[in-house]
């Protein structure tokens, strides 16, 4: 799908026409759609595929007078009563007079400038917007760490009560999130280190000022993601302990009664043999070896709790 925005009046319309200085967002682009773009915008077709290939890494390229910036942008979907948090590519393109983005699907980064919660946006001011799409890209990073946090704690709470494995695979699934956020905020540190060496950015101090804080922004994610990490691993190890140790208790509880119930099955089993046996011919003898039993299942409970097998 094609969308063409146009910033006017500090508000961002969307527009029919790719004119010049109109950003032209491309989301799930049909094979047509790509071709259209590049033959109106004059470039290489491989710069839009590039975002489309989920196991692109980022990076920055420069052909023709045309920039390539390709970073992971964070992305949510429900599963069930959960949430699964990854990344896909999210590529930026400086054409001479436009500028044009490409991503495989739907992602809250594109939808924050359409929608006109970025303020100060000039779809004219093409690097200037590209700074403001990455900054805007780390403070989403930013905000869905906090949700997986969130996340782990509701699920941590859970497992207090429940301790089963739907619990523990939530968590496994929230583990292997920060892991794909640490991995791509590495990957655009070094898209923005690289960027910070560029022409186009530091001849312009206020765009340096903006890409610093940028970067501020995406080290900051990093730190958090590797401490959410930390911590979710260490609750994982401890949990999966836990459980194991209950496992052992109650196991433990069970081979005890097992024996405990075992005794009067032997005491009766004996006197139950046909051959002659004590208290055969007494009128008490039911009791007198119910009682028997009574007493050795005492001793046996008696000798399992001072051992504290129960």
């Amino acid at each position: 799908m094609i969308s063409i925005y146009q910033s006017e009046d500090g508000k961002v319309t969307e527009k029919n026409e790719m004119l010049p200085g109109t950003w032209i967002h491309l989301c799930e682009p049909e094979e047509d759609e790509i071709q259209q773009v590049c033959d109106q915008l004059h470039l290489d077709p491989d710069f839009v595929r590039a975002a489309l290939d989920e196991e692109e890494r980022s990076r920055i390229e420069v052909e023709d007078g045309v920039t390539l910036i390709l970073v992971d942008t964070p992305t949510v979907e429900a599963e069930g009563r959960s949430f699964v948090y990854s990344t896909i590519p999210f590529g930026i393109i400086l054409a001479p007079e436009n500028i044009v983005t490409v991503c495989l699907k739907e992602t809250s980064l594109p939808r924050a400038f359409s929608e006109g919660l970025v303020k100060g946006i000039s779809t004219k001011k093409r690097n200037r917007m590209t700074l403001q799409m990455l900054y805007r890209n780390a403070t989403l990073f930013l905000f869905y760490l906090r949700q997986v946090d969130k996340a782990s704690s509701r699920v941590e709470n859970e497992l207090h009560i429940s301790m089963k494995n739907k619990e523990l695979i939530q968590m496994l699934g929230l583990e292997k999130s920060l892991v794909y956020f640490s991995t791509s905020l590495k990957g655009n540190e070094l898209v923005l280190e690289k960027l910070l060496r560029m022409d186009f950015v530091k001849n312009y101090p206020d765009d340096t000022e903006l890409l610093e804080d940028v970067i501020v922004e995406n080290k900051q994610a990093i730190e958090m993601s590797n401490i959410y990490r930390d911590i979710l691993s260490g609750t994982m190890d401890a949990f999966a302990s836990v459980i194991s140790n209950n496992l052992n208790i109650v196991m433990k509880l069970l081979a005890a009664l097992t024996i405990i119930l075992t005794v009067p099955t032997i005491v009766f089993g004996l006197w139950g043999t046909n051959v002659p046996v004590p208290f055969e011919n007494t009128p008490y003898g039911f009791w007198l070896v119910l009682l028997i039993a009574v007493v050795l299942t005492g001793v046996s409970v008696w000798f399992m709790q001072r051992k504290k097998w129960l």
